[in-house]
């Protein structure tokens, strides 16, 4: 199982009281919230850069990444839904620890932490995708716009 944080121990979702689950649930949220940010940033810049673009390949590969990035921030969001009634859970746990099944809610607790992982491999390649993209992209379009300003004698 891939691990979104370093766990104080191996079965610290089985063991951890509902505060410290909430607590650790609430840097999650936080986190989201960052991505959430971060994915806006993303956007905004492959926005900008696709104004100067005039090859038609890099429309193309402007275009799969803004689809992949689309496809992370649903992600993103439906994970802050879940993360945000998941917050409600334990703070309902922590006031009635019998409201839920206990071993079936760590076991969610547990399903939710692996989404956030793969979440965050996806956000973490989409990023270094855009960069990639938009940083190869600059380089070629001002080569084209430096060769179309300065014309040959």
């Amino acid at each position: 199982m891939n691990h979104f944080i370093n766990r104080p121990k191996d079965d610290y979702i089985r063991e951890a009281d509902w505060q410290k689950l909430y607590i650790l649930t609430e840097h999650w949220k936080s986190d989201l919230l960052f991505y959430k940010q971060d994915l806006k940033f993303l956007h905004h810049l492959i926005d900008k850069y696709f104004l100067w673009i005039s090859k038609s390949e890099n429309i193309d590969m402007v275009r799969e990444i803004e689809v992949d990035l689309l496809k992370v921030h649903k992600q993103g969001a439906t994970l802050l839904e879940t993360t945000h009634k998941h917050l409600h859970h334990l703070a309902e746990l922590i006031d009635n620890p019998f409201a839920y099944d206990s071993h079936q809610f760590r076991a969610e607790h547990e399903t939710l932490e692996d989404e956030l992982t793969e979440f965050l491999k996806d956000f973490r390649r989409n990023r270094k995708e855009v960069f990639k993209i938009t940083g190869h992209i600059m380089d070629g379009e001002e080569l084209v716009r430096q060769l179309n300003i300065f014309p040959k004698k």
